[in-house]
């Protein structure tokens, strides 16, 4: 068993202009002899190293019967990839692509905290020094560094009286900056670490990062990753950035494939004119594949990290192709630079990068023998298609979907009307959809009876959609009520009206006035309540602020949502590894009282409308109940048990904990969990805490292959401990955690 240790524990840029091509010219090129660091790596099976001539060539077991040979060479001071080569028992040695090499690309822009974030700290009577600014900003929503436009409502604030870094708007265009990678390489470092084995150049320049370009291979798949691993010295960096591979040889039978919107297969055999920029494909599950010298070679992002958060799930374009030349074509995946729809169009946050942070902007690429058809499914298969995928005993749930079904349903006059949104979350896999309403106050009511009705409406015996809430009243910041069953409420109580009243249409009615009001609804009504963006949005200070109030501190007030993208930051090796998962600790640690229960995270995705064709999979998580089967519609009581009980966990999807169990007391306790995975896994852990301090073990999972299936023993000591869970990560930043379970100690 691998050894197990312990671990302790703010300039804006905007709206669309077209990047600069590199283009391939017939300018030679001079090589170098490169010099490697070969200290940190040990060959192993099916996983070797092999200098000559100034090149490194890496060769690994792939997939199946095949071998793949990637050798790496430095040209001008440039890594370059001299050849990529495949071969397997059964066919020739066939060589993929050669003179090639991965192309970065950069756009920065200026990081403002949002006026969404200041409302609920100035009602916090908080100073709003530097160093407050600094600290939320970095967790934004509502910002678009990218946007040139005047402030929109929902925009950033003007300057703030006393904080020097922190410029009003409108945006400039100069706070706008726009690079390509340059290098100055002269050595690697090579490393191994288990199945993976990397390959570092130090001496690259992005903008205004400096770091090294990694390349990562896995032994048992195809898989490769380029990342630039940089940092910034820039106090307020926001930025986005595009991944390619160019160089592609351009022969007969050359050709980008791709599937639209529609899920219908698209080509391109490369025969008209050169482009001059990136050719912008609308692609399907985030991936293009390029056929060349009787192979493929897909390129796709990391499913979920590559996403910052937004409103809508619309496919802005995650993918391009160029043709360079006569000679060679490129493909790769890209970020837009704002979003499609207008009233969201400042939302568009990019990804955050405070000062000597590590940020690691990467790409995978899977070349294969065959045609386009292998690659699509070798590269869907990390991602189960797309789909969160069916697990014996328990039942897939998504919540917090702004689908306004209530008021959607009123506006088409009937309450049988079929909304597309729910058919587009139950094609994604989800058994379970959580609508969350904010009904207005002239029509609360009504509102609360069209989405209750409307709900039942679109369930049935596979397929359930369960009403819920957002409010920003009473209980501080904003937070959903998830109900087991209709329940009517208004949000004023006048002097001398009853709590419960009768109401002719609705029947029962509460009349809600307090904080006491609300808790009483709330538990004789079999409700629960979670904090759906912790720390950020209107819930900015929040749940911190509430901690030590009876209505954070009753077991209905189950915990806060789980979602990435707010506060995108690719230094973490989590998703929201900065904002929620340390929250999840702390408010266990917050809980005095043993006999309630833990908090819980719900995994939540708070976006608006969904159609065909958007890219559901990559936006949201979901948490996996353990239940087998679905209630009746209309009674989500047995969801309810399941969410208050902790009897689930929460995935992006490629990582699943089918079962976990803690063996023993005391000084003798052992987690035992199974763990299944797609992509290569990177670790798992056991996190737990006394009251004050938490404490991780963490044990590495690198040697263990792709798509695997393993049992995890993690010895702990439980003493004194008042609570522990368990989680297990990817090497794309993917993961799944169980709910902490309560040590009585």
């Amino acid at each position: 068993m691998p050894t197990l240790s312990p671990l302790t524990r703010s300039l804006p840029f905007a709206a669309a202009v077209v990047l600069v091509s590199t283009i391939c010219t017939a300018v030679p090129l001079a090589s170098q002899a490169l010099a490697c660091d070969l200290s940190g790596f040990s060959p192993a099976p099916g996983l070797t190293t092999n200098m000559a001539g100034g090149r490194l060539t890496l060769d690994w077991d792939g997939a199946g019967t095949q071998r793949l040979s990637l050798t790496l060479a430095v040209v001008d001071g440039a890594p370059m990839i001299d050849e990529l080569a495949i071969r397997s028992d059964d066919d020739p040695r066939t060589v993929v692509t050669s003179n090639a090499a991965f192309e970065f690309k950069i756009v920065e822009g200026f990081r403002r905290i949002s006026n969404q974030q200041l409302v609920p700290l100035r009602a916090l009577e908080l100073e709003l020094t530097q160093e407050v600014v600094d600290r939320y900003k970095w967790d934004v929503f509502w910002d678009a560094p990218l946007d040139l436009r005047e402030p929109p409502r929902m925009g950033n604030p003007p300057p703030i009286e006393g904080v020097a870094d922190q410029p009003g708007l409108p945006r400039s265009p100069n706070e706008i900056r726009r690079a390509d990678a340059s290098y100055a390489v002269s050595t690697c470092r090579v490393t191994r670490d288990g199945r993976t084995l990397s390959v570092a150049f130090p001496g690259m320049s992005l903008g205004s990062f400096s770091g090294e370009l990694v390349v990562s291979v896995y032994r048992g798949t195809n898989l490769i990753r380029a990342e630039s691993v940089a940092s910034t010295e820039l106090p307020s960096v926001a930025y986005k950035y595009d991944v390619g591979i160019t160089g592609l040889d351009l022969s007969e039978g050359s050709a980008v494939h791709w599937r639209d919107i529609a899920n219908q297969m698209q080509a391109y055999g490369l025969r008209g004119p050169a482009n001059e920029d990136h050719v912008v494909l609308r692609a399907a599950n985030r991936l293009v594949v390029a056929e060349t010298n009787g192979a493929a070679i897909a390129a796709f992002p990391p499913p979920h990290t590559f996403f910052w958060a937004r409103e809508v799930e619309i496919n802005v374009g995650n993918n391009w192709y160029r043709k360079d030349g006569d000679s060679s074509f490129s493909i790769g995946v890209r970020q837009g630079e704002q979003e499609v729809v207008e009233r969201y169009l400042a939302n568009w946050s990019l990804y955050s990068a405070p000062p000597g942070s590590e940020q690691h902007m990467a790409a995978y690429f899977y070349p294969t023998l065959g045609p386009a058809s292998e690659a699509f499914d070798a590269a869907l298969a990390f991602t189960n298609s797309d789909v969160y995928r069916p697990l014996d005993g328990y039942r897939v749930m998504g919540s917090h979907y702004h689908t306004n079904l209530g008021r959607q349903l009123q506006a088409t006059g009937s309450i049988d009307s079929r909304l597309s949104d729910f058919e587009v979350l139950r094609s994604a896999g989800i058994d379970i959809a959580g609508p969350v309403d904010r009904p207005r106050d002239d029509t609360q009511l009504e509102e609360q009876h069209w989405l209750f009705r409307g709900a039942e409406r679109h369930s049935d015996d596979d397929f359930i959609v369960m009403p819920q809430m957002e409010n920003t009243n009473l209980l501080g910041g904003h937070w959903d009520l998830l109900f087991s069953h209709p329940v009517y409420y208004v949000d004023e109580r006048p002097e001398g009206t009853p709590l419960i009243a009768h109401h002719p249409e609705y029947g029962r009615v509460y009349n809600i006035g307090s904080v006491t009001d609300m808790m009483g609804m709330i538990e004789a009504e079999d409700m629960l309540v979670f904090m759906p963006h912790p720390r950020t949005k209107g819930s900015t200070g929040y749940p911190d602020a509430i901690r030590q109030t009876s209505q954070f501190q009753s077991d209905w007030y189950r915990g806060v949502g789980w979602r990435w993208g707010m506060g995108s930051d690719l230094s973490e090796r989590r998703l929201s590894e900065k904002r929620v998962i340390p929250l999840l600790d702390d408010m266990n640690n917050w809980i005095a009282d043993t006999s309630l229960r833990p908090k819980y995270l719900l995994a939540i995705t708070e976006t608006y409308g969904k159609a065909p064709g958007d890219d559901i999979y990559a936006n949201g998580p979901v948490s996996y109940l353990r239940m087998d089967d679905l209630p009746e519609p209309g009674n989500y009581g047995p969801i309810v048990d399941a969410l208050r009980d902790g009897e689930y966990f929460v995935t992006s999807g490629e990582v699943l904990i089918p079962s976990h169990r803690y063996e023993g007391r005391g000084t003798n306790m052992t987690l035992v969990a199974d763990v299944e995975w797609t992509f290569p896994l990177d670790f798992v852990e056991i996190v737990y805490g006394d009251g004050v301090r938490t404490t991780t073990r963490r044990m590495s999972a690198t040697d263990l292959p792709a798509f695997g299936r393993e049992t995890f023993r993690i010895p702990f000591d439980g003493t004194g401990q008042a609570w522990v869970r368990f989680a297990a990560w990817d090497t794309a930043g993917n993961g799944a955690m169980t709910m902490p379970f309560r040590l009585y100690r």
